[in-house]
């Protein structure tokens, strides 16, 4: 089965139709971050997950960590998934399924090291989906995403084979390497944001051939 495939840091509606058009079937819309591209304000996601066609996920990135300001968050913008960027508060999931019961989640998990791998076994017990990324949450100034680089992807391979929930690969992904992470990780789904964009714009061009790369992966 060909990875599902998710364009994040979407700015707009024509963003959203360029992405959908290629064969995205997920849209990443970024909230206010501690650094990274692609943040956009609330009332725009709102306005993207409102056109939003049936059979296309609306992703919602934010760097809430309360029980409280991840229900808000969702309540402001409507999405049909929530990416948790950062460690949320132990009681954040049952408040979310309790606030927004047919809201699906999906937690990132930043391969930093091996200590990824007991993470995303923790987190698989409260959602529905992993995503593996490349930032780094310990940074001064934190890294929750965006970041363009790779990470080891022979921790994620092994991962995925340790959670019993799909798992989105994330991290530097491009028309030359995703052919390689496939093969290697197996993910259910790929996401990337930096590298088919130009000058903060997303480029169609470079979003036709990753598309084309990753359906031959």
């Amino acid at each position: 089965m060909r990875p599902r495939v998710k364009i994040c840091c979407i700015q707009s509606v024509a963003e959203a139709e360029i992405a959908i058009a290629a064969g995205a079937s997920l849209i990443g819309l970024v909230g206010a971050m501690p650094s990274g591209p692609g943040p956009i304000s609330d009332e725009r996601i709102a306005e993207i997950c409102r056109w939003a066609p049936p059979g296309v996920e609306t992703v919602l990135l934010s760097s809430e960590i309360t029980a409280y300001g991840l229900t808000a968050h969702v309540a402001r913008c409507q999405p049909s998934i929530l990416q948790i960027v950062d460690d949320p508060d132990p009681d954040a999931y049952a408040a979310l399924r309790t606030a927004h019961p047919s809201l699906k989640l999906m937690q990132v998990v930043h391969v930093e090291d091996e200590a990824a791998i007991d993470q995303a076994r923790t987190a698989a017990r409260h959602v529905d989906a992993i995503l593996l990324d490349s930032g780094r949450p310990s940074a001064t100034v934190k890294e929750l995403g965006g970041t363009g680089r790779t990470h080891n992807w022979a921790i994620s391979a092994r991962l995925v084979a340790a959670v019993d929930k799909p798992v989105f690969l994330a991290g530097g992904l491009d028309a030359g390497n995703v052919a390689e992470a496939v093969a290697q990780v197996r993910p259910y789904g790929l996401d990337l944001c930096s590298k088919v964009r130009t000058v903060d714009q997303l480029d169609a061009a470079k979003l036709t051939a990753f598309m084309k790369a990753a359906q031959t992966a």
